[in-house]
């Protein structure tokens, strides 16, 4: 007789499977009756996934845009094809080069800032002794991160405006002139980095302050023995306890090179600074939205989503083999 809990050849079954046995023809035979525990949980991801279905993957049958000349009275299903014709008008445009380009550094100088600066205030953080006052700091650099772009850039502009700004009025106690900020081309990106990384460092500091908590005390206290110094425990046993997150985020985040942030330029950029601060999503929005040319803004959108799809394997692939991440 198979007891309760068992399958065939002994192969233990869980316990939320119970077993009902039946005598039939001499035979004693066993069914499973399945009963997960977790079906309420399963519930509770239902209405995410169905949103998931509809605004995600739905509108992904959208992409046959890119390859007609898209009218909207006509729709999609009787709107002429025109294959490819899309992708060269948009290779052929002055602008596409540049938009790339400035895609490119803007968001490689937010990921380089956005790693670098976590890692120093983690560190930095870590040495603060009273419990208080370094939960009180990791509350106020993490607030921001809830904050919309919508409201900092509200804020951004009234403290960088060149007349009534407060920076501009410090900097003419100093003697120096009122400078433009945002509609300085050459000012811009800075701008656009250095409020990127006071929005998210706080976020990604979090992260770096729970890694250090893995790292074994026993650790700092053969080094003090040892005659190390702050500086050397820093360098010889925080810093490498830390470099599988470090690792793990440098990775994942080359799936954002071509994210330099929409809502955020889309708030703070003007026609001044198309020039430096341009970049794939606005550049679409404009075209798509702003100029009607909803096949060739597809088109772009497509380009780049490729692009980040090929960037995101191979992010997720250097994550498996260098920290070993799984997705699962």
């Amino acid at each position: 007789m198979i007891r309760t809990g068992e399958g065939r050849g002994g192969t233990a079954l869980p316990s939320f499977y119970p077993l009902t046995l039946q005598k039939r023809g001499g035979f004693m035979l066993h069914r499973v009756k399945w009963k997960s525990p977790y079906w309420p949980l399963h519930l509770m991801v239902l209405p995410g996934l169905i949103l998931v279905l509809i605004y995600s993957y739905g509108p992904m049958f959208g992409i046959v845009i890119a390859f007609q000349k898209f009218m909207p009275a006509r729709g999609i299903f009787d709107s002429p094809w025109s294959g490819l014709d899309n992708f060269r008008y948009v290779l052929d445009m002055p602008d596409s080069m540049r938009v790339l380009r400035n895609t490119v550094i803007i968001a490689f100088l937010k990921i380089v800032a956005g790693l670098i600066v976590p890692i120093i205030v983690s560190l930095l953080l870590n040495e603060v002794r009273k419990e208080l006052f370094k939960r009180g700091i990791q509350t106020l650099i993490y607030l921001p991160h809830f904050l919309s772009w919508i409201i900092l850039g509200g804020i951004l502009i009234d403290i960088l405006s060149p007349s009534t700004g407060i920076v501009n009025q410090a900097l003419s106690w100093a003697g120096i002139e009122p400078i433009y900020f945002l509609g300085d081309n050459g000012w811009f990106r800075p701008v656009l980095v250095i409020s990127d990384v006071w929005k998210e460092f706080g976020f990604n500091t979090i992260v770096y302050l729970a890694a250090l908590t893995s790292i074994s005390p026993a650790l700092y206290e053969a080094a003090i023995v040892d005659g190390a110094g702050r500086w050397k425990q820093t360098w010889h046993i925080t810093l490498p306890g830390m470099m599988p997150i470090i690792v793990l985020l440098t990775t994942l985040s080359l799936g954002n090179v071509l994210n330099a942030g929409f809502d955020q330029v889309f708030n703070l950029y003007s026609p001044q600074v198309y020039e430096s601060g341009d970049i794939i999503d606005t550049f679409v929005y404009r075209i798509g939205l702003v100029d009607a040319q909803y096949g060739v803004a597809t088109a772009v959108g497509l380009f780049k989503s490729v692009v980040s799809f090929i960037f995101i394997s191979v992010s997720y692939y250097l994550a498996y083999r260098l920290a070993h991440y799984r997705i699962f």
